[in-house]
């Protein structure tokens, strides 16, 4: 009997082994081809150019709605933190979504915003602040896949000359989906349905639905500002990126810009994580989008690193800053 059990053990250890092997291949593969495909499609030349010339007072918009995104990032967090965690103590979430901020540069899908946010909440387990974490990222990924997914059926329509009826399928189950995100988050009869109790008694979905089980008890008013705020969250970025591709391409169709930095958004949130940062994924995703509306891909690939240097380098770093200070004092 222990020979088995040490053979299943020697299984197990070569099984997960190997699938971290084609994990580790697979990435490697994505990583080489997003590479590729930003070596063939951007010039280095250009870039410096492009960045040389920019409009600098758009750039300065940018920035300063880099600041105002930081901003919109406190406030969310603050009234999950109130509503969640039941902590008024400004300071300490300040601190703690800078610490966050810093923590998540580093690590890919910013899995360290979930320990960095959790440092000063030393009275809460870590469990406690990744179940407030993790409602703070729902909110705000919710707002992604919505105004995304419906930008997407836009751009397949448009760009690809769809079939009327896959465009309407689409927009169709997009509808549903989106009806059934309110009723999940407004209409606590919900949870009482058929499939959710199958979910509850299920091994392998328990534990999922349980993460998911306390929006059903959060209030209906938090509910609505974090959506506000997360609408608001996500403009900001988008508007971000609008004003970083006029400040580089002295054109300013704006809407168009919006519509791209929507695509982008919704591309990065679908796509797994693999670099820090998101860095290739996002890049790949705007040289593709801005050059269907006839921009150069240069500057769809400067507007994303901008929008990556603006909205997580310089967080970062004031997290970085605020932490050193914090622990000289």
């Amino acid at each position: 009997m222990k020979n088995l059990f040490n053979s299943i053990e020697v299984i197990v250890k070569r099984g997960f082994l190997r699938n971290k092997t084609i994990k580790f291949i697979l990435k490697l593969l994505i990583t080489i081809g997003v590479a590729y495909y930003l070596y063939e499609n951007i010039s280095f030349n250009e870039i410096v150019n492009q960045v040389h010339n920019s409009n600098q007072y758009l750039l300065f918009v940018a920035v300063f709605l880099g600041i105002l995104n930081i901003a919109l990032q406190y406030l969310k967090w603050k009234i999950t933190v109130n509503a969640v965690l039941e902590i008024n103590d400004n300071k300490k979430i300040l601190s703690s979504l800078l610490q966050g901020l810093a923590a998540a540069v580093s690590t890919p899908a910013r899995l360290g915003e979930y320990v960095g946010r959790a440092i000063p909440f030393s009275d809460k387990s870590f469990l406690q602040v990744t179940l407030a974490t993790f409602i703070d990222k729902f909110f705000s990924i919710l707002i992604v896949i919505i105004l995304g997914s419906l930008s997407t059926i836009l751009f397949i329509h448009s760009f690809y000359k769809a079939f009327e009826f896959i465009t309407i399928s689409l927009l169709i189950l997009v509808l549903i989906f989106f009806y059934l995100i309110f009723l999940l988050l407004f209409n606590e009869s919900f949870w009482d349905n058929f499939l959710f109790s199958r979910i509850k008694q299920s091994q392998r979905f328990a534990k999922y639905y349980k993460k998911i089980e306390v929006l059903k008890k959060l209030d209906k008013i938090y509910k609505s500002r974090m959506l506000f705020l997360s609408f608001m969250f996500y403009l900001c970025i988008i508007i971000q990126y609008s004003f970083l591709v006029m400040a580089f391409s002295y054109n300013y169709n704006f809407i168009a810009y919006l519509w791209v930095g929507n695509l982008i958004m919704f591309t990065k949130t679908i796509i797994p994580p693999f670099t820090l940062g998101e860095l290739g994924i996002r890049e790949s995703a705007s040289v593709y989008f801005i050059q269907r509306i006839g921009e150069s891909p240069n500057i769809g690939f400067n507007a994303s690193i901008f929008l990556f240097i603006i909205n997580i380098i310089l967080p970062a770093i004031i997290g970085i800053v605020y932490q050193l200070r914090k622990n000289n004092d």
